[in-house]
């Protein structure tokens, strides 16, 4: 995962600073393709505020059992690497800002 500092681990990104997004999904669910845009979105809402990640839960099965994902789209925001807020389903980026801003605080 690039960021401007660099690569980061996964740990390294939820335990730092920043507000981490993630949102965990699959190439063949069509809900999850919905969230691309939406993440899209809130990127430009939230500025370098937070940082989203996506996790393919194919390609990364064992951070999908370690987060108990059992569903797709699942999303969870981590603040110093705890889970602070966790939700599956479509969202809007309307209703994911708040939830954001409520947790940079």
């Amino acid at each position: 995962m690039e960021t401007k500092e660099g690569p980061k681990t996964f740990s390294e990104l939820i335990n730092g600073d920043k507000l981490v997004l993630v949102d965990f999904f699959a190439e063949w669910c069509g809900p999850c393709k919905m969230m691309k845009p939406v993440l899209h979105d809130l990127k430009a809402m939230t500025g370098e505020k937070a940082v989203i990640l996506k996790v393919d839960v194919d390609k990364s099965p064992d951070m999908a059992a370690r987060y108990k994902i059992q569903s797709v789209p699942t999303l969870m925001i981590f603040k110093g690497g705890k889970t602070v807020w966790r939700q599956s389903g479509v969202m809007s980026a309307g209703q994911l800002y708040p939830i954001i801003s409520q947790y940079q605080a």
